[in-house]
């Protein structure tokens, strides 16, 4: 397509304006042979055009390197948070693990106050049992030895007036002593008890 007639005059008025015409149309126009103010035209809004492109290219190439740029960054971003929700889960489940070993560790630890309550209370009993079984088998012999020396007074004629009111003395004294001790052990018992 030659321009000429109105359509240079239409040309003419858009070099004026500084406006360049760009993109496939610059294919098809072209100026008459002998009209240079018309090939200078098409000849600079050619230069213009591949300039025009060249940024745009530039620009989409920018563009696309940004974009590549953001898609590995969200993948980072996305693999971060993976790593940070799995490294939550863990947290999550040494803390579940911690807690069930504190409640599993509290419950040996009232197991064993338990059992070590129940040997002190044995032993105490134990303990109690023997004095109580020694207390008893010292007053039953000291009373023994006390009858049989006020038997054999009686037996050999011998005046008893003092070894009766010795051997009724000592059974006072023997039976004050043994409800003395048992009272004590048992108020020592009831005592260290915790209720």
């Amino acid at each position: 397509m030659i321009v000429k007639g109105s359509n240079r005059d239409l040309l003419l008025e858009l070099i004026k304006k500084k406006v360049y015409l760009e993109g496939n149309v610059l294919k098809l126009i072209k100026a008459e042979k002998d009209d240079t103010e018309i090939a200078d035209y098409l000849t600079t809004c050619k230069e213009k055009d591949t300039e025009a492109r060249r940024k745009r290219l530039g620009i989409t190439k920018q563009i696309q390197s940004q974009n590549k740029e953001l898609i590995e960054a969200d993948k980072a971003n996305q693999a971060l948070m993976r790593q940070i929700s799995e490294s939550l889960e863990q947290t999550k489940a040494a803390k579940e693990e911690a807690d069930k070993a504190r409640e599993e560790a509290e419950q040996l630890r009232d197991v064993a106050v338990t059992d070590l309550d129940t040997l002190q209370k044995k032993m105490q009993t134990e303990l109690i049992g023997r004095i109580v079984r020694v207390s008893l088998i010292i007053i039953c012999a000291v009373g023994l030895l006390t009858s049989a020396l006020y038997v054999y007074v009686m037996a050999a004629g011998h005046d008893t007036k003092i070894v009766e009111s010795t051997w009724s003395n000592l059974f006072g004294i023997l039976l004050t002593n043994s409800f003395s001790i048992i009272g004590t052990i048992m108020g020592v018992k009831y005592a260290t008890e915790k209720n």
